[in-house]
C-alpha cells in the first residue's frame, strides 16, 4: 500500500493539480494489519551463572629490635664474687642505628666487668650457664602468602503463562 502511495505522489508532481492531490492522499486513512503474537509455551526457566575469581599476593615482614641486653647466670654451689654480691655487668651506652627507616639506640654490657663467680663449697660438684642476647636487630620474619577468592552466583527464574 505505501509503494502505491509514493507511484501516485510522483504522477501527481508531474500534473497541475498536484497540490490538490497531495493533500488528498495525506488525509486519506492508510490502513495497518498487523499480528498478534503469541506465546506457544505453557512455562520454562532460565539459568544464570557467573564466576569470579580474585588473587592476592600478600608479603609481611617483621622486624624486632632489642634496646638492650639481657644477662642472666644460673648454677649451683656458686656464688659472686662481688664484695657486694653484685650479679650484673656494668654498661656502656651505644650508638644510635637507623635499619629499616627504625631510628634506635642500645646500651650493652661492659665484657670486662661482667661478673666474675666463685665455687661455694671446694670440692663439690658445681655447674655455671650464662647467657647474653646483646642489643640490636633481634629477629626478621616475613610472611609470604597467597589468597585465592572464587565467588559463583546462580540465578535461576521460573515462569509460566
Amino acid at each position: 500500500m505505501a509503494l502505491v502511495q509514493v507511484v501516485l505522489l510522483q504522477l501527481l508532481f508531474k500534473s497541475k493539480l498536484t497540490r490538490l492531490w497531495l493533500l488528498v492522499l495525506l488525509v486519506l486513512p492508510v490502513r495497518t494489519l498487523a499480528t498478534p503474537v503469541v506465546p506457544q509455551f505453557r512455562s520454562g526457566s532460565s539459568t544464570m551463572s557467573s564466576t569470579s575469581q580474585s588473587v592476592i599476593n600478600e608479603t609481611i615482614t617483621s622486624h624486632q629490635y632489642n634496646s638492650g641486653f639481657s644477662y642472666s647466670a644460673s648454677g649451683h654451689n656458686i656464688e659472686s664474687a662481688d664484695v657486694n654480691g653484685y650479679i650484673n655487668p656494668s654498661t656502656v651506652a651505644g650508638e644510635t642505628q637507623t635499619l629499616g627507616g627504625v631510628q634506635f639506640s642500645w646500651t650493652s654490657p661492659s665484657l670486662e666487668n661482667v661478673p666474675r663467680w666463685k665455687i661455694v663449697n671446694a670440692g663439690q660438684s658445681f655447674s655455671l650457664v650464662e647467657s647474653l642476647q646483646g642489643a640490636g636487630l633481634s629477629n626478621v620474619t616475613t610472611i609470604n602468602r597467597t589468597i585465592t577468592t572464587t565467588t559463583t552466583t546462580e540465578t535461576t527464574s521460573v515462569f509460566g503463562q
